[in-house]
């Protein structure tokens, strides 16, 4: 689990991403899609296709982190709003959905 302070916020892109991207690719996707600043110190955590595997960008101050976790079996279970017309296509997690920290469960299929 990675224990985040509470000020911290937890950004969940909406949908799929093409996790071949690295820190580069990500934070311009956080940049251009999700209209945020992948420097602020909040989390991004995005989904790939196959629901298996999640990748968590955050800047800890110090310089721009990757996360990825795979699972060996099952998948994340992922948010699926669809964003409205204009709004950046994510969800935000607050501490009142639990985030205290990040703890990637997976559901079997």
């Amino acid at each position: 689990m990675i224990s985040l302070p509470p000020h911290i916020r937890v950004h969940v892109a909406l949908g799929y991403t093409d996790l071949r991207k690295g820190i580069d690719g990500l934070s311009v996707l956080v940049q251009e899609t999700l209209r945020a600043d992948p420097f602020s110190g909040h989390v991004f955590v995005f989904r790939g296709r196959k629901a298996g595997l999640i990748k968590l960008l955050y800047h800890d101050g110090n310089g721009m982190c990757l996360y990825a976790k795979r699972l060996d079996q099952g998948i994340f279970t992922w948010p699926v709003t669809q964003a409205s017309p204009g709004e950046p296509a994510t969800v935000l997690l607050t501490p009142a959905h639990g985030h205290r920290g990040f703890d990637a469960d997976p559901v079997s299929v």
